[in-house]
């Protein structure tokens, strides 16, 4: 496999930066893998896993709260709203997520913006379960 480059920002610090072989990242249309020579594309993400592979074969995993992915000729660069590796994440990290969607939900006025609460609720529970197994 070819490198190219990938950053991994949140809004705290530069989380990664360097070549890597793959990354699969989980847009809100469903997850997807960014090779070397992707087409350019823009993607909202939602509440995921996002995982890398450099070209040595050592991989990291990690929970993205949500953000933007921005492939272009240059490589791959995730703003994520949060990125946590997967090993650190807690049941409390969980809960503390699942009451910031169910609070959103609640809050959440017009139809379209319950809809996507609802889903990011949903998402997260199910990561939660996943992950916990």
């Amino acid at each position: 496999m070819t490198a190219f480059t990938f950053e991994l920002v949140s809004p705290e610090k530069l989380i990664f930066s360097g070549d890597v072989a793959e990354v699969v990242v989980p847009g809100t249309e469903g997850d997807f893998t960014v090779l070397k020579d992707h087409a350019p594309v823009i993607s909202a993400l939602r509440p995921g896993v996002l995982s890398y592979k450099s070209e040595k074969g050592a991989s990291e995993t990690l929970f993205i709260r949500g953000g933007f992915a921005d492939v272009s000729l240059k490589g791959l660069t995730i703003l994520a709203d949060q990125a946590v590796p997967v090993s650190d994440m807690t049941g409390d990290m969980f809960d503390a997520e699942i009451k910031l969607a169910s609070d959103a939900l609640a809050a959440a006025k017009s139809e379209d913006s319950q809809r996507l609460a609802a889903e990011r609720l949903a998402q997260i529970e199910a990561l939660r379960s996943t992950l916990s197994h």
